[in-house]
């Protein structure tokens, strides 16, 4: 008799139902090489193992809400030619986020700001970190939504404990009164704590100009700006008329600031 229909109840209860995935095809290849039953087992573990993280990998993918071909591997280093290849490399390695230091990436629109975010947030999935890719816009309202039901805190407390949070385009749009009393919140609460990824079309001496409270927005940049690494792009715009064929890439990239 065939052992699947009884295996299938047990290995649901023990929540291991993928090693059917497998079965099969490991039972013939145990009998063909006369492999031994640990050897049998082992392989069967080891594809039970290799599927849980393939999940985890594609879990941890969606909910970071990034572009997913906006990867390292498509990033044009050759585009502007300018850029510190080997500190972007060094941030691909995610050492930043053992340091719970902030990246803060600047440049005008269209020269690889976004993109280079993702890219950083898709090593950081690789790596199996909880990531979450968001506009400043995005997250200022749902900030908002979340006080307005009564959610704030619980909100809060979930923006601060995600391992690598990335806002993009931040001073898009100045904050209005409220709005910079919540971002204020989240970087506080990462202070230290978590790695956080902002960009931004401003230089970096004119995001105070984003806050309306600038005294609080001093505050807020200085948690921000304390151990950053800074990434400067003002090269080409990948968005500029181009000939055919021609990819996205920055300009210059700054060493970690004080």
């Amino acid at each position: 008799m065939h052992p699947m229909p009884q295996l299938l109840p047990l290995l649901k209860q023990l929540r291991l139902s993928g090693i059917l995935d497998s079965l099969e095809v490991r039972n013939r290849q145990a009998v063909e090489q006369k492999l031994s039953y640990t050897d049998f087992l082992a392989m069967l573990i080891e594809d039970e193992l290799a599927r849980r993280e393939q999940h985890k990998f594609a879990q941890l993918q969606r909910r970071a809400g990034f572009n997913t071909q906006k990867t390292l591997e498509s990033f044009d280093f050759t585009f502007n030619p300018g850029i510190n290849q080997s500190l972007v490399m060094d941030l691909a390695t995610c050492r930043f986020m053992d340091e719970k230091a902030p990246v803060l990436i600047v440049g005008p629109c269209g020269t690889g700001k976004s993109h280079l975010a993702q890219a950083l947030g898709h090593m950081a999935v690789r790596r199996g970190h909880d990531t979450l890719f968001t506009s400043h816009a995005k997250l200022l309202g749902q900030m908002s939504a979340a006080r307005a039901v009564g959610n704030y805190e619980r909100k809060l407390a979930h923006l601060a404990k995600i391992e690598l949070l990335i806002i993009d385009d931040f001073g898009l749009k100045p904050m209005r009164p409220g709005q910079d009393e919540d971002f204020h919140d989240v970087i506080a609460e990462r202070y230290e704590r978590r790695s956080t990824i902002v960009t931004s079309n401003l230089d970096f001496n004119e995001w105070s100009e984003a806050f309306h409270n600038k005294l609080l927005g001093a505050a807020t940049l200085d948690r921000l700006r304390h151990g950053a690494y800074r990434v400067t792009l003002d090269g080409k715009s990948y968005r500029s008329p181009r000939a055919s064929g021609e990819n996205e890439g920055p300009a210059k990239t700054e060493e970690k600031g004080g």
